[in-house]
């Protein structure tokens, strides 16, 4: 088990799903959790369940401004920030190119890229003057590799996925721990999403592929571990055998 007892981490996405999960299990690891998302409600219900160690900020994670309030309420309640988990993520508009909306694209750009470096941003002076800091960004396999009708989530990721390579560049060797989490198909509102559209094979995918969302949470608490350092820097993907064994997955 990993110990994160004294810890805070920030968490996007926090309503439900990975981000959900995650902050259950790194309270259960000891840390203070701050919870991100739009919904208000969502995230009151899930502190109630957590407990004292869940801390409630509603923003949007496209708005530099309230990423600065969640820092500050973080020093305030906490006063460190030890963990970022840049998770909260857009799929639509699921559109070939030809037919795609230009303020949906770009709204996805805003929270999927723009979002992951306003985290990054925000959370960074705080971690340099701690010597110390974990920065884990969601990844994905449209990363790496073009997908019909994907356009903007594909690009998106992509470049987050240079972002995390460009960080551990700049301030790996400032105490600074980065890395990317592809955790495959993961049974969330999400895939739902996907499987409506028709457009392309991950939409033919039978839904007893998708892996729970405690799965990669599981893997992002192990992720602040030493015993992930091997992949400082780069992608964890949970497609990955010898990753789940470790993470303690599917035994």
């Amino acid at each position: 088990m990993v110990d994160l007892t004294g810890k805070t981490a920030l968490i996007t996405g926090a309503s439900r799903g990975i981000g959900a999960d995650t902050a259950r299990i790194m309270a259960a690891a000891g840390a203070h959790v701050v919870l991100l998302a739009r919904s208000t409600r969502d995230l009151e219900v899930l502190a109630a369940e957590i407990g004292a160690q869940a801390i409630v900020c509603p923003a949007d994670v496209a708005s530099y401004d309230d990423w600065s309030k969640a820092v500050t309420v973080a020093m305030e309640q906490t006063g460190r920030i030890d963990i970022l988990v840049n998770n909260a993520g857009l799929i639509d508009p699921i559109s070939r190119l030809e037919n795609s909306d230009p303020k949906e694209w770009a709204r996805l750009i805003d929270v999927n890229l723009k979002g992951v470096y306003y985290g990054v941003r925000s959370t960074l002076p705080t971690m340099l003057s701690q010597s110390s800091g974990t920065i884990l960004n969601i990844s994905s396999g449209a990363a790496h590799g073009p997908m019909e009708g994907w356009s903007a989530y594909c690009s998106s990721k992509a470049g987050a996925a240079m972002l995390t390579r460009c960080i551990h560049k700049e301030h790996g060797d400032a105490g600074i721990r980065v890395m990317g989490l592809s955790p495959g198909t993961v049974a969330t509102e999400m895939q739902v999403k996907i499987k409506e559209s028709g457009i392309n094979p991950v939409s033919e995918l039978d839904p007893s592929v998708h892996i729970p969302a405690e799965w990669p949470a599981k893997a992002l608490l192990w992720m602040c571990s030493a015993d992930a350092d091997a992949f400082l820097g780069e992608e964890v993907s949970l497609r990955d055998e010898d990753v789940r064994r470790r993470v303690g997955l599917g035994e």
